[in-house]
């Protein structure tokens, strides 16, 4: 059984070496979609009985352990030393330093990275992270998925 969380968040980034607008400082309101596989849990007087994982949980451990920290938060690729070091001198600012370039791919990777232990087996129902879907604009998604075993 698969079951999905939609969460959303805003966050600013640039691509240094894009030859468009994206090398400028913008902004993006992002999409995360948690895909979570498992067995649905059958134990009668069970809160998540007949669930694989309860939605608000899905949404808790998310926001907890990734959106809180990105949410209305610069992330910036630690070698875009002029940006880095320009946030560096807005008092209290929430910048997030990556040891990559912010571009969706590598977010939702970056994502799937950070969530994949989070969700693992919590209900002994052989639940797993199976994909992360990180939306940049309406039209426009990454996917970070569980490789095949």
């Amino acid at each position: 059984m698969l079951v999905t969380r939609r969460l959303e968040f805003d966050a600013g980034h640039r691509i240094p070496d894009h030859e468009s607008q994206c090398r400028h400082l913008h902004g993006h309101r992002y999409a995360l979609e948690v895909t979570l596989s498992g067995e649905a849990i059958r134990k009668a007087g069970d809160p998540a009985n007949g669930m694989v994982m309860d939605f608000s949980e899905i949404k808790a451990l998310a926001k907890s352990h990734l959106v809180d920290s990105w949410d209305h938060a610069f992330l910036v690729y630690e070698g875009d030393r002029p940006v880095v070091e320009f946030l560096a001198t807005l008092p209290a600012h929430k910048t997030v330093i990556l040891d990559c370039i912010p571009t969706v791919e590598n977010l939702a990777e970056k994502a799937f990275l950070i969530l994949d232990a989070i969700y693992r087996d919590t209900y002994g129902n052989h639940l797993r992270l199976e994909r992360v879907r990180l939306y940049e604009t309406p039209n426009g998604w990454a996917d970070a998925s569980r490789a095949e075993d």
